[in-house]
């Protein structure tokens, strides 16, 4: 490993780290949580799949564990979260304006249809097509800020993770 990637790394680790402690130390509104783009974030950037898939996964353990704890909904927060994690882990180095906008969009309409379907599995809605329905349309208020959240958090991650490469860890043209 070079030292520039190590240092692209790590640099990417502790960004993530401080957007998830913000999100703790500051919460917002319902919903407006950063790990959608902490998981499409560290997919791209880590180049090992495990690290990638074990970073978000393991934010979230440690945020369910002190804050939330267990609850039903967690395996469908989970496997969303995972989903973005991989796409964002297939763009790597790919990555652009456009790349990480579309994957923040669809990334906030997976969470938003795995999640309720699971909330919808549950039965708090009941078994029908009309209580599926009534549970993607109470939902909505917090799909705003899901989405919000996803593209608020991705490009302030994405942006100084850009300006940090380019002015800070980019090699000196000067002798």
């Amino acid at each position: 490993m070079s030292n520039k990637f190590d240092s692209k790394l790590i640099l990417g680790i502790v960004l993530a780290v401080i957007c998830l402690f913000v999100r703790f130390a500051a919460p917002i509104a319902p919903n407006f949580t950063p790990i959608l783009a902490v998981a499409l974030f560290v997919g791209v950037i880590c180049t090992k799949f495990r690290a990638a898939m074990l970073i978000p996964f393991a934010a979230m353990l440690i945020g369910d564990l002190a804050f939330s704890g267990i609850h039903s909904m967690m395996f469908s927060v989970y496997v969303s979260v995972f989903l973005i994690a991989l796409v964002g882990n297939k763009i790597g180095e790919k990555y652009n304006v456009k790349n990480i906008s579309l994957t923040s969009f669809l990334g906030a309409i997976a969470f938003f249809l795995i999640t309720n379907f699971a909330v919808w599995c549950e039965g708090w809605y009941g078994y029908s097509f009309n209580g599926l329905i009534n549970c993607y349309v109470a939902a909505i208020p917090f799909f705003r800020y899901t989405l919000l959240s996803s593209f608020a958090y991705a490009g302030a991650l994405f942006g100084i993770y850009f300006l940090a490469e380019k002015y800070v860890l980019a090699p000196s043209t000067t002798k």
